[in-house]
């Protein structure tokens, strides 16, 4: 990737978190920690059905092995930066995005060279040991999440910005992710067109199922519909930037990257639709109480 955009866009992310503290409170955490059941059920969606559902879909696709791993390698990884902004566009609980999000990433030192081992010596026969970048991924986490959703949620509490000031720059947050979604598409273009046929479809179901499970784990928790939201979300955005780092810098194995690589495509396309569908069904919630 270009130097410039792999500057701007942890950058960029930062920003979007910022964003999205102004829009929290210390009480919102509370909340959160108050009900732990809701935090469990995200943990178990992540670390332990998202692996079992991809190594499900492996066996159903009958996938090339490489690509079978790759698979596990993505499914492995914690869920991604962008969850956190999903779900405040979909009108989920953004409280409960963040702290899976800090959770899984956390839970992902042991997750990952598990998993991954797993599936090097399940499909490849290999049993290479997985040097998790512990450092690089705390480091990552610190500085592009929790620093900036805790300077914006200190801004909150403080009273330091206006309430016209802190909506321009959640609008100003939601132009810069559609910004990333766009460089992502266009910079992993080549590599997503020639391998969309072969493993495309085993990719969207993994996508799709995650997201479903995620709702139905809500659901059956009985958690409010912005609860079910961000479980869905969280269950659906993975961090697809750690898969391509394990696959191609820690392994080797560029092959190993192209999962990766597609996911991180559909799950941009069906985050969208979703934050299509929850935005329309919001406004027409709207019309209809004030009518």
């Amino acid at each position: 990737m270009n130097p410039v955009i792999s500057t701007l866009l942890p950058a960029g992310l930062a920003f979007i978190m910022f964003a999205l503290g102004l829009k929290l409170s210390v009480a919102d955490f509370r909340r959160v920690f108050a009900y732990p059941l809701a935090v469990g059920m995200g943990l178990i969606a992540q670390t332990l059905l998202l692996p079992l559902t991809a190594f499900g879909i492996t066996a159903l696709f009958d996938l090339a092995p490489q690509t079978a791993v790759g698979l596990m390698i993505l499914a492995a990884c914690p869920g991604g930066v962008t969850a956190a902004m999903i779900t405040d566009l979909s009108r989920g609980d953004t409280c409960l995005s963040i702290t899976l999000t800090a959770c899984t990433s956390l839970l992902s030192f042991v997750t990952v060279p598990i998993i991954v081992g797993f599936s090097l010596v399940h499909f490849l026969g290999q049993s290479a040991p997985v040097d998790y970048p512990m450092g690089q991924a705390v480091g990552g986490l610190f500085l592009i999440t929790l620093v900036p959703v805790a300077a914006g949620l200190l801004f909150n509490e403080a009273g330091w910005l206006t309430r016209a000031v802190a909506k321009a720059i959640g609008r100003l947050a939601s132009i810069v992710f559609l910004v990333i979604v766009f460089i992502t598409f266009f910079t992993e273009w080549p590599n997503i067109t020639e391998h969309f046929a072969a493993v495309g479809p085993a990719i969207l179901m993994l996508n799709v199922t995650t997201m479903a499970t995620g709702a139905l784990l809500g659901l059956a928790g009985r958690l409010e519909t912005a609860g079910r939201i961000a479980l869905a979300v969280e269950c659906g955005i993975q961090n697809s930037a750690l898969g391509i780092t394990v696959a191609v810098s820690l392994l080797s194995l560029s092959g190993l990257a192209v999962p990766s690589v597609i996911y991180a495509f559909l799950m941009n396309i069906t985050a969208l639709a979703l934050i299509i569908v929850r935005q329309l069904q919001v406004g027409r919630a709207a019309v209809t109480s004030e009518g």
